[in-house]
């Protein structure tokens, strides 16, 4: 089963995506039928887009020549039964299951038995829309991201009766429309709303514990390479929506834990702070987040010689930025420094609290993970209740010196990047458990569906399964319940480096 650019394409919406998906199809030689239940609105749309092709062209990223052949390719059709003789059918109307059935099988009467019927839904089952068609072999998710002629993702996803030949066809015209497909199984999520749920869910329960102020969290995230923080992200794109798909995902999932929705987002919800579209959500808009202020660092003492500790690539790192005479301790079982007895350690998941208490020390703290070895940006760091001023005071500038601006943050276990990580990465490591995307595919599409800087299993390659491993044993035995449980698929992975002695 093929399809090439003689097929005809009908899309049914007319909305951002509908116009989106018909750009795409058009600019890749495609005859598009473009259909909307609202009086004029394929036409409009149509009309709106030689706008836009239009500024393009102004600008010389395209030809007119290009805007004209693309136009002339999409015809806006009052009546489904213009759309006889299409091949391929990408449905993108309201989020909602009805409506979607009813459409399809409508559709089933009008098009050719070998037509394919694609679904744009981000969140209904493929395999419940199929339900009641008399071919469901040939309906398969199409997932687009929006805007959709920029976003180069798209999520192929297959149901339960969805044919294998039917998906490869799709795949294989994503690629040929300028997409990087990846495969994917319908469940509550598919790949990128799924995996994406902790980078959320983190900083939110982060937040109702008291744990940093909003700006600060966000600075730690992007120092991590992500081009928003969470609460910036949320808030651009609406607390209703992020919070309804949170409840979603999480009502779609029997109710898992691992996905429970926030009170602190609720509550910003009830009171009207959606973000950016109301003109106040984490932050208050035009302004948007508040710089942080400049952190008031101590001159560090002299005569000391620090004690680096611990192997790998960060400990070689900080070793190669400290400007003064110091020692190596390879075989110590933590990474980080050791000054005149006070320990600035690398988290591992447990509190700077449960260091001191565990080793009988006074001067403990805690730092956050940044992944690879480029030091810069804001970093969390912790104390022991117990540390004295003098450690307090100390600390951040010793990591000041190492190329990071530190930030005060409570005690938490895993601070917030090394959390969120983790989560992330034990979030897909489930998706890929359960067949919902191979390794490869959950990279690809949280880099090309969300911006991330890495994917989960990029993450994972830098760092280890026992050190991620032990961040969620970490947070499980502070928080105890379903929400910390850690992936099967991570775990064979932390028993079998263990026997290669990865």
């Amino acid at each position: 089963m093929t399809l090439s650019s003689e097929t005809r394409v009908l899309v049914v919406g007319a909305g951002i995506m509908g116009a989106g998906i018909a750009q795409v199809a058009a600019q890749a030689g495609h005859r598009v039928a473009l259909f909307d239940l609202r009086e004029g609105a394929a036409a409009a749309a149509r009309d709106k887009l030689g706008q836009t092709l239009d500024g393009l062209a102004a600008k010389g990223k395209l030809t007119p020549a290009t805007v004209q052949a693309t136009l002339g390719r999409i015809e806006a059709i009052g009546a489904l039964d213009d759309a006889k003789g299409c091949g391929l059918v990408v449905e993108a109307i309201v989020e909602n299951l009805d409506a979607k059935r009813a459409l399809f099988q409508q559709l089933e009467g009008l098009l050719g038995t070998e037509a394919i019927l694609a679904t744009n839904t981000s969140s209904i089952s493929v395999t419940a829309i199929a339900n009641g068609l008399q071919r469901p072999e040939r309906l398969v998710g199409m997932h687009f991201f929006n805007p959709v002629p920029l976003m180069k993702l798209v999520e192929v996803v297959s149901g339960l009766r969805t044919d294998a030949a039917v998906a490869a066809a799709i795949f294989e015209l994503s690629k040929a429309w300028g997409k990087v497909p990846v495969h994917a199984k319908s469940t509550p999520g598919f790949i990128v709303n799924r995996i994406a749920r902790p980078y959320y869910a983190e900083t939110l329960a982060l937040l109702q514990e008291q744990a940093a102020a909003p700006e600060v969290l966000d600075a730690c995230l992007r120092a991590a390479g992500f081009r928003m923080g969470p609460c910036e992200l949320m808030d651009l794109i609406g607390h209703d929506t992020n919070f309804a798909v949170t409840n979603s995902v999480y009502a779609a999932n029997f109710f898992d834990k691992r996905y429970v929705p926030s009170l602190v987002q609720q509550e910003m919800v009830d009171g009207g702070l959606m973000g950016r579209k109301s003109g106040r959500g984490f932050y208050v808009y035009p302004a948007g987040a508040p710089a942080l202020a400049p952190v008031d660092l101590p001159p560090l003492p002299t005569g000391v010689q620090p004690v680096v500790h611990g192997l790998g690539p960060l400990a070689d790192t900080l070793a190669a930025r400290l400007p003064m005479p110091h020692t190596r301790q390879p075989d110590s079982g933590w990474i980080g420094l050791e000054v005149g007895g006070a320990q600035l350690r690398l988290t591992d998941g447990q509190t700077a609290g449960e260091i001191a208490a565990g080793e009988g020390l006074v001067d403990v703290a805690v730092f956050d993970r940044l992944p690879g070895t480029a030091w810069s940006g804001a970093l969390a760091l912790a104390f022991a209740d117990v540390a004295s001023d003098a450690w307090r005071a100390e600390a951040p500038a010793w990591l000041a010196l190492l190329g990071v601006e530190p930030r005060t943050v409570a005690d938490t276990p895993g601070l917030v990047v090394a959390r969120t990580l983790a989560m992330l990465v034990n979030e897909a490591a489930d998706a890929v458990h359960q067949g919902v995307c191979s390794p490869d595919g959950a990279d690809a599409a949280m880099k090309l569906g969300v911006n991330y800087p890495a994917g989960p299993f990029e993450w994972l390659a830098g760092w280890s399964a026992r050190g991620v491993l032990g961040i969620l044993a970490a947070l499980d035995d502070t928080y105890r319940g379903e929400r910390y449980r850690a992936s099967p698929w991570l775990l064979r992975r932390a028993q079998r480096d263990t026997l290669t002695g990865a």
